[in-house]
């Protein structure tokens, strides 16, 4: 009897980008697991030995690709969080999580070695835009290109507002952001020289801050260009100051922080180009407060989308993994969270968590496609929006979240 021989099942790439999209925020992505998923929803059998075959550098272009095409997807009608493009075009947010990865990887992106133990990381670099509630870029890096080396790489437009950690300030950054025709606010960095205007001489912070207690003033900065800043600040609160002082000497360990760099911790200073007459300290404080968003991103992505979790992956497994889960947190991000709390705020009167969001639709993934055909128009998937507003949404007590902070921003930039 002749064996009968089956026609070879062809992998497509809308099959296979759908099961590693949805598979991705499981915490692993086994080869094994692609093809079992495939067969079980999308009814094409294949080998894992077929899928590894698709791991190479075409598949990681491809999820790339996926993902430079889900940072530019946007549903209509979907308004910006604030309307303070009249001042600013994008107020956009720069900042860094670490991803720790198998210690096979450690060539490709380094981390920390030494006789006792070998630490692999990679370092997800995150660019996103408050105003209109998007993720601008994303990159993968090694640990070893820190905030300081990816600072440069930041694209800056005319109207920009950029808010960034000190760990990025360079001082030719500052001067880049302003021949961009944009502004910036970053916080102080401990030894950083500023220097008179009128005298060229460097001026003693700490000294000046002591005797004077708060301050606002320009100075110029030490590069080649004497760029002019204005520096602020203003004493911080006794429970601010000694959670600041507890974390420098956590972090701190091999160094102990000096008596100096404890002293200035009882200072907020911050670091900007936008003038006096538009701004004060307390309106600084309030801009700059809204970093925060960025943190709560990244608490989503660990907390329910197993972000954190690596298994012993190849480098090109890797990478497509971690383009897969950033795809899909930009579409629930963006397709799903940001239209969704405005519809859900007008007829509900609630505010979306991102957070249990998040949760939500990595426990049911398939809801994603019903909420994007609600907020289409589709009358019959309405359901899953009330669905949001159920589950997923904040109680009722009153609470200061991201839109109210927002919000509060027409004051300190009216509309023209």
């Amino acid at each position: 009897m002749e064996l009968v021989k089956r026609a070879p099942k062809k992998i497509i790439p809308q099959d296979l980008t759908a099961v590693l999209l949805t598979e991705s925020v499981t915490g692993e992505l086994s080869y094994n697991d692609i093809a079992a998923r495939l067969e079980s929803v999308e009814g094409v059998s294949v080998s894992r030995q077929a899928i590894w075959k698709k791991f190479g550098d075409p598949c990681v272009e491809f999820m790339r690709g996926v993902l430079e095409s889900v940072i530019a997807a946007k549903l209509p009608g979907v308004e910006k969080a604030s309307q303070l493009g009249s001042h600013f075009g994008r107020v956009i947010v720069q900042d860094s999580t670490v991803l720790k990865l198998p210690s096979k990887l450690f060539e490709y992106f380094s981390g920390v070695s030494n006789g006792a133990s070998t630490v692999c990381n990679a370092r997800i670099q995150v660019v996103y835009d408050l105003l209109a509630e998007t993720f601008v870029a994303f990159s993968i890096d090694p640990y070893s290109k820190n905030d300081l080396l990816a600072a440069p790489e930041l694209e800056l437009r005319v109207g920009d507002l950029v808010l960034r950690d000190r760990g990025y300030l360079i001082n030719d950054e500052i001067q880049r952001h302003l021949n961009a025709g944009a502004d910036c606010i970053y916080r102080h960095k401990y030894g950083n020289v500023y220097l008179d205007p009128q005298s060229g001489n460097p001026i003693d912070l700490a000294a000046k801050l002591s005797k004077e207690g708060q301050l606002d003033i320009e100075v110029l900065l030490g590069n080649a260009a004497r760029t002019k800043v204005r520096i602020v600040a203003a004493m911080a609160s006794d429970e601010t100051v000694a959670r600041r002082r507890m974390n420098a000497k956590k972090t701190m360990k091999r160094h102990s922080p000096t008596e100096d760099y404890l002293r200035m911790l009882s200072w907020t200073i911050f670091v900007t180009t936008i003038p006096k007459s538009i701004v004060s300290f307390e309106e600084l404080l309030e801009i700059y407060g809204l970093r925060w968003r960025i943190e709560t991103i990244f608490k989503s992505w660990k907390s329910n989308m197993g972000f954190a979790k690596i298994h012993n992956v190849s480098k090109k497994q890797l990478e497509v993994l971690v383009t897969a889960r950033l795809a899909m947190i930009v579409m629930i991000s963006q397709l799903v969270y940001h239209p969704a709390s405005q519809v859900i705020r007008k007829k509900y009167g609630k505010e979306l968590s991102m957070i249990k969001l998040t949760k939500y639709f990595v426990r049911n993934p398939s809801r994603i496609a019903d909420v994007v055909a609600g907020l289409l128009g589709d009358e019959k998937r309405k359901s899953a929006i009330e669905a949001l507003a159920k589950y997923c949404a904040y109680d009722s007590r009153p609470r200061k979240n991201f839109t109210k902070q927002m919000t509060r921003l027409h004051d300190i930039f009216p509309l023209s």
